[in-house]
C-alpha cells in the first residue's frame, strides 16, 4: 500500500500546478546532467542544497519539480512579446503544517529561450521626441543592431506558496519576483525592467484544470509498479496572471538615461496593474519524490539525492 496521504496528494498537485505558470521565464544555463529513465525531466533538481538533505521525511518532505511551456505571451504595458520553449526546475519542501518552501538550483529556477521584441529598438523606442533618440531611430533603420531580445530572470525567492490555490482556479498560487533584461549593444548589458529591489512580482493562476498521470519507479529511474518512487505528471493546462504592475526601464544606454526615456515613454511604463498579464500555454508539469519519505527518516532529503545521482548517465 502507498503512503501517499490526502495531505501529500494535495501539497504535490498543489505544487505542480502553480509552478507551470512559471514556464515561460528564464535564463539559459550550462548543460544539465542526462538521467535515467522516469528522472529526465529533472536534470536541475537541487537536490544537494542543504533544505533538501535536511528534510528529514517526517515534518518536511523533499520533492523536485519541472515545468515546461512550448510557448505563450507576455504584455508590458503597450507591449507584447511571443515567449518560446521554456523550463522551470526547483525543489520543494513540504512541511507537517501544510506550508512549504521552494528551494532554487545554484543557476536559478527559470531558464528560456530569449523572446524577441517586436520591431526591435525601433518599435521599442521610435519615434521619439527627444533629439539625440531620432537621430539613432534614423539610423537604425535597415541596420543589424535593431534586434532586440527580451529574458526574465528571478531575482529572489518564490514566496505566499499557496497550497489550495495550486488545485483551484482563479486564485493565486505564489508569488515570483523577476525582471526582464533586454539585451542589445546600443541597449549596453544593464538594460532592466525590473530590479532586485523592485521587481515585477507575478501572482499566476490556474484557468484549466489540467490532466492527470502517475507512475512508480525504482531510485536509478527505472519503471517499477512497486518502486520506491512516485511521479505525478499534469498537463494541458493554461495559466495566466493579469494582476502584476510593471517598473519603469533602467540602465539602457546612455548614462544620461535618454534611452531610459525614450523605451519609456514607447512601451508605456512603468504600468499599472491590469494593465500587464502573462499567458502560458500547454503547461507541462512533473513532480517526483519518496512515496512513503518517513521509511527514509530522518535521511528522506539524503535519500532523494543519492537516488538522483544514480540516474546520471
Amino acid at each position: 500500500m502507498r503512503s501517499f496521504t490526502p495531505r501529500t496528494r494535495l501539497a504535490t498537485v498543489s505544487a505542480l500546478t502553480a509552478l507551470g505558470a512559471f514556464a515561460s521565464l528564464g535564463t539559459a544555463t550550462a548543460a544539465d546532467p542526462a538521467l535515467n529513465g522516469e528522472w529526465a525531466p529533472f536534470t536541475r533538481c537541487p537536490v544537494d542544497a542543504p533544505a533538501m538533505l535536511a528534510a528529514d521525511g517526517f515534518e518536511k518532505t523533499p520533492q523536485c519539480v519541472v515545468s515546461t511551456s512550448a510557448g505563450g505571451s507576455v504584455k508590458l504595458g503597450d507591449t507584447t512579446v511571443v515567449t518560446g520553449k521554456t523550463s522551470l526546475q526547483i525543489g520543494i519542501v513540504q512541511n507537517a503544517d501544510g506550508t512549504s518552501s521552494v528551494v532554487a538550483p545554484p543557476g536559478g529556477a527559470l531558464v528560456a529561450e530569449p523572446a524577441t521584441v517586436p520591431g526591435g529598438l525601433l518599435g521599442l523606442m521610435c519615434p521619439s521626441a527627444i533629439p539625440v533618440i531620432t537621430g539613432l531611430c534614423e539610423s537604425l533603420e535597415n541596420s543589424s543592431l535593431n534586434k532586440i531580445t527580451a529574458t526574465m530572470e528571478s531575482v529572489g525567492a518564490p514566496y505566499d506558496f499557496d497550497q489550495t490555490a495550486g488545485v483551484l482556479t482563479d486564485m493565486p498560487i505564489v508569488a515570483l519576483p523577476v525582471r526582464i533584461h533586454l539585451e542589445n549593444p546600443l541597449l549596453g548589458s544593464k538594460c532592466y525592467i525590473g530590479t532586485a529591489a523592485n521587481p515585477i512580482v507575478l501572482l499566476p493562476e490556474n484557468r484549466n484544470y489540467p490532466d492527470f498521470a502517475m507512475t512508480f519507479f525504482q531510485g536509478d529511474g527505472t519503471l517499477d509498479p512497486a518502486g520506491e518512487m512516485s511521479r505525478i505528471d499534469l498537463t494541458g493546462a493554461t495559466q495566466n496572471d493579469s494582476t502584476f504592475a510593471v517598473p519603469a526601464a533602467t540602465g539602457c544606454g546612455l548614462n544620461i538615461g535618454l534611452i531610459n526615456a525614450a523605451v519609456n515613454a514607447k512601451t508605456g511604463l512603468p504600468s499599472p496593474s491590469g494593465n500587464n498579464s502573462l499567458t502560458l500555454n500547454d503547461t507541462r508539469t512533473h513532480l517526483t519524490g519518496l512515496n512513503a519519505p518517513g521509511t527514509a527518516a530522518p535521511r528522506a532529503g539524503e535519500v532523494l539525492a543519492e537516488h538522483w545521482h544514480s540516474a546520471v548517465r
